[in-house]
């Protein structure tokens, strides 16, 4: 979410804030849709008292029910993802086409909000080429996440993702950077360590740097796990074919997302082999953010 709303205002032009939502007592358990009051459910939010004169930027289900309450006493609104109230309680609301929602004030995107420009790529490329130089080429970046309500990635999935990885390495000649996000589970960790031991790999061990810009920047394929909408977006905003790794599980919304990739041709499913396709960057980021400027009263800017 910090990811989503701070690559909007960056991109807008703006100077972004973070202040948390941290609920308290009872409201820990309610949805936030339920709240009665939701400026008294959580903590002290610590915005000031001249909130009124700086664009307040809302996220989720819960910064909406906070955020449509601010716009009650003055503030201007911008809402990111479904609020799951009506978007005529905000100012401008900016959701993913999956959100299936519309209004006058409701701009819709194809992919997840992100700070991932051409400008940070090309930072990223200069200082992780040397790095992943001893890797074969073509460089196949794996980004992994993690299950959750929707999709599983547990040990038995993590085994045969790392069974296909090895295969494609072996069949295909490619070599691969890998990088585990937060959410995987240890097991898958071990798996893909185990599997793609040897020279022409490299998964991160989640000690030093973060390689994840790096590998976006440096790859020239992307395969990703399906669980993740914010990581395909980011992946399809790069000049890299993309492919998806299936998991068990299914989303609606995560299903009309990779339907409109799908369609648009910017990614493919991941069957175990190197594929490559002409593809130019999806970013749909660039639009929020003139969306924004727009509303703002503010002039276009070019984005980097």
């Amino acid at each position: 979410m910090r990811s989503q709303t701070f690559g909007l205002a960056q991109r807008a032009g703006l100077d972004p804030h973070l202040h948390a939502l941290v609920p308290r007592g009872i409201w820990r358990h309610v949805p936030a849709a339920w709240w009665p009051a939701p400026l008294r459910a959580i903590m002290p939010l610590g915005l000031g008292p001249d909130y009124r004169d700086h664009p307040v930027i809302s996220i989720g289900g819960s910064g909406g029910a906070v955020g449509a309450a601010l716009r009650r006493h003055g503030a201007r609104v911008i809402q990111v993802q479904n609020p799951r109230l009506s978007p005529a309680r905000f100012d401008l609301v900016i959701a993913n086409r999956h959100d299936r929602i519309s209004g006058p004030n409701v701009v819709l995107t194809r992919t997840a909000l992100h700070g991932v420009t051409p400008a940070l790529l090309d930072q990223a490329r200069r200082e992780w080429t040397p790095f992943l130089a001893h890797l074969p080429r073509p460089l196949v970046a794996v980004l992994v996440g993690g299950g959750n309500g929707r999709f599983r990635l547990g040990r038995a999935e993590g085994a045969a993702l790392a069974t296909q990885l090895a295969a494609m390495m072996r069949r295909d000649r490619v070599g691969i950077a890998l990088t585990p996000s937060r959410r995987t589970d240890p097991e898958v960790c071990g798996a893909l360590q185990r599997a793609l031991a040897g020279p022409d790999a490299w998964v991160w061990d989640q000690t030093g740097p973060n390689p994840y810009m790096g590998l976006l920047a440096c790859a020239d394929v992307v395969v990703v796990t399906m669980d993740s909408v914010s990581m395909i977006s980011e992946a399809v905003a790069t000049s890299a074919p993309v492919m998806v790794a299936s998991l068990p599980g299914r989303s609606r919304r995560i299903g009309h997302f990779l339907h409109d990739l799908t369609q648009a041709g910017r990614i493919r499913p991941f069957a175990g082999r190197l594929e490559t396709w002409p593809v130019t960057p999806l970013d749909d980021t660039v639009m929020a953010a003139e969306a924004v400027r727009h509303y703002l009263g503010l002039a276009a800017v070019v984005q980097q």
